[in-house]
């Protein structure tokens, strides 16, 4: 910096925009985008996106590890670049997956306490589990 100047001249930082990459389910191609193939299910209550060779981990469902189960409650199915909706579900799509373990999750602690009143009360609970994973989509 000069004796009499206030300021310092910096240059502005390259703003360059980064290079394409992989979007959370596209892949660029030559400019165009190609969809994977995936589907949203719900089991357990709760809503899965799930793709071909995905493990996911689902509440507690009954079978042995390497059995096949077929969840049909399919809320969404995205194949070959076209969107089905349901209303609530998709007519005759299905996921296909298969147990590779199941389990209890970590232990929680439920802990009740109430001040002045000497109340407390102390339980545990640990979750069970099964991870699934998915081998096909069927549309």
């Amino acid at each position: 910096m000069s004796a009499g100047a206030r300021y310092e001249y910096r240059p502005k930082p390259n703003l360059t925009p980064p290079p394409p990459r992989h979007y959370n389910n596209a892949i660029v191609i030559r400019g165009f985008i190609a969809l994977d193939d995936y589907a949203i299910v719900q089991t357990g209550g709760k809503q899965y996106r799930v793709s071909a060779g995905d493990t996911i981990r689902v509440e507690s469902i009954a079978g042995d590890i390497g059995d096949t189960v077929e969840l049909t409650d399919v809320r969404m199915v995205s194949a070959d670049g076209r969107v089905a909706l349901g209303t609530p579900r998709v007519e005759g799509a299905r996921v296909v997956a298969e147990i590779s373990e199941s389990g209890k999750g970590k232990k929680i602690v439920v802990f009740k306490y109430k001040s002045k009143v000497r109340y407390r009360r102390k339980k545990g609970h640990r979750q069970r589990y099964t991870d699934l994973t998915v081998t096909d989509i069927i549309a």
